[in-house]
């Protein structure tokens, strides 16, 4: 894909044009690399990864039923949690197309590695450590955890729900009551709602469903908090970065706009 960017006519990403070739191998330099028409970076950004992701967890699953001759609780809440996860992004598929990693990132080792590797073994760690070191959870503690993972997935998919509505159909009866500021660009910012809470909501649903996995595995072992913690360092990056784009594409309206919605992840805490 390296190689191929340097072929006439190519859309480059801006990041992933520096000169620095290791560093553009790593980021990616083209943009969207097609085969005729097929986009290799938004078939890559979903399907495999997500597909093989659940293929390992219910190997999981077996494997667990074949050592115990039963599935506990905790194997069957996270793969019920992550099986929805990956349904919710193969239903909603058409929304990463407002993605920073499709409108802004290059297709470079970075994205391909976390894609195709990264995602599929290391997002089913919690199904993997659950095979021979089941905490054994209370009944209480399962319906705690469900309830932590509910409230996780109705603020992220209500969130983004409400986002892409205002945006395709402003006029509906489900988003009109929505306050909104107009920027000088022409768009609108939504300043009530699910948005009005917190400038990086639907982060914060996303989050709250990675440590209800975690949650899973009880307190034996620190390794299967490997994925929230990484995950809150990627969603705070993602902010900064998000943040750093806003500023140079609303200019002061931005400025307007965190005034009237303070907080990035917690309303009234951050």
């Amino acid at each position: 894909l390296y190689a191929t960017s340097f072929a006439k006519g190519r859309l480059l990403a801006a990041g992933g044009n520096t000169g620095n070739p290791v560093y553009d191998f790593f980021i990616g330099r083209e943009l969207n690399p097609r085969l005729g028409s097929f986009d290799l970076k938004v078939f890559c950004e979903l399907r495999p990864g997500l597909i093989g992701w659940m293929m390992v967890n219910i190997g999981c699953l077996m494997k667990q039923h074949e050592l115990r001759g039963h599935v506990t609780g905790s194997m069957i809440l996270v793969t019920a949690f992550q099986m929805l996860y990956v349904w919710d992004a193969l239903y909603y598929e058409k929304a990463i197309l407002t993605t920073m990693d499709v409108t802004t990132d290059g297709f470079g080792f970075m994205l391909a590695f976390g894609d195709l590797g990264w995602v599929t073994f290391t997002y089913a760690l919690q199904a993997r450590f659950l095979v021979a070191h089941d905490p054994g959870l209370s009944t209480a503690a399962l319906v705690g955890i469900a309830a932590l993972n509910a409230l996780g997935y109705a603020v992220f998919r209500g969130a983004n729900l409400q986002k892409d509505l205002f945006r395709s159909d402003p006029g509906s009866e489900r988003v009109k009551h929505i306050q909104w500021m107009p920027t000088k660009r022409g768009t609108r910012l939504m300043t009530s709602g699910w948005w009005g809470l917190a400038r990086k909501i639907n982060y914060t649903g996303d989050w709250l469903m990675s440590l209800s996995w975690c949650l899973t595995t009880g307190f034996v072992s620190p390794i299967p908090y490997f994925y929230c913690t990484y995950f809150a360092i990627l969603l705070v990056h993602r902010a900064i970065r998000d943040e750093h784009s806003c500023r140079q594409k609303y200019g002061d309206d931005w400025a307007k706009y965190k005034e009237k919605v303070p907080y990035v992840f917690f309303p009234y805490l951050i």
